[in-house]
């Protein structure tokens, strides 16, 4: 699943080529991404024709295209989703579902292999949709206030690695950053928040802003194909990775190896040294 480094790449190569273009059409060629409008594949491409694109918006994983006259485009990338541009006339990638024409000749294609992701039309979402208001802000949000979201955290009873994945405490942090910077901090996962104190939680805060940045400055994690820019590049952060993914490897700070440890129907991976329990 795109975590918040990966979404905002997309946002950013988006904002450029979509800020006040106009929609000329939309053709929808698979039902299931845009499953959430009631009314049917066929009135979401007239619900959007005409109508002109803002500058594209992002809190933690969700992205939404707001629409000048108040709407917005509220786009769940799931597993597969991926938003790619491209001139109408060049060759579909796989798994194109949707396409919408751009008044200066650009396609914007919505592809998703699995189609667990999807689009959806937020009646006055411009500035946030409704659909995701319960969406804590995230890390990179000017309006997050890192000590007192700290304060709030230390009062949780939850495993400190649950807490930075609950997207209503604090959005963006998912599976892989989440353990990069426990990684940094060097605190164990299962470690209950409230047993840290809250200049420790905060430099848990400012690891995981420090790992999605470094992340973000190389384009994001790319484990396979499914996750890629609007250009079809992947992102190189996984070759930096310390923790994630790296299971029997020397932990790079102690030699330590590192473990994995089933979690949430996923993995935490960890160095049993640097973060004891």
């Amino acid at each position: 699943m795109p975590e918040l480094p990966e979404v905002e790449v997309v946002r950013r190569g988006l904002e450029p080529a979509l800020n006040r273009r106009r929609i000329t059409a939309v053709t929808v060629l698979h039902p299931r991404p845009v499953r959430r409008f009631e009314a049917g594949p066929d009135a979401f491409a007239a619900a959007l024709a005409g109508r002109t694109f803002g500058v594209p918006r992002r809190r933690g994983k969700y992205l939404w295209l707001p629409l000048t006259d108040g709407d917005a485009i509220l786009a769940h990338l799931g597993m597969s989703g991926q938003f790619r541009l491209n001139a109408p006339d060049a060759p579909h990638q796989r798994h194109v579902r949707v396409l919408f024409d751009l008044d200066d000749g650009v396609q914007l294609r919505f592809v998703d292999q699995r189609m667990f992701g999807g689009l959806s039309l937020s009646d006055g979402g411009a500035d946030l949709p409704a659909e995701i208001a319960h969406i804590a802000r995230d890390l990179f949000d000017p309006d997050c206030d890192a000590d007192a979201l700290a304060a709030r955290i230390v009062m949780k009873s939850s495993a400190i690695k649950r807490v930075l994945l609950d997207q209503s405490v604090v959005s963006g942090i998912g599976n892989i950053y989440a353990d990069e910077a426990l990684w940094r901090a060097g605190v164990h996962g299962a470690t209950p928040a409230r047993d840290l104190d809250a200049a420790s939680v905060r430099s848990i805060l400012d690891a995981a802003r420090a790992v999605m940045a470094d992340a973000l400055a190389q384009g994001g994690t790319s484990f396979d194909a499914l996750y890629v820019n609007v250009n079809g590049e992947s992102g190189y952060f996984d070759r930096t990775l310390n923790a994630y993914g790296r299971e029997d490897e020397p932990c790079l700070r102690c030699g330590a190896p590192i473990v994995r440890e089933a979690f949430m129907n996923r993995s935490s991976f960890f160095c049993p040294v640097c973060q004891p329990r």
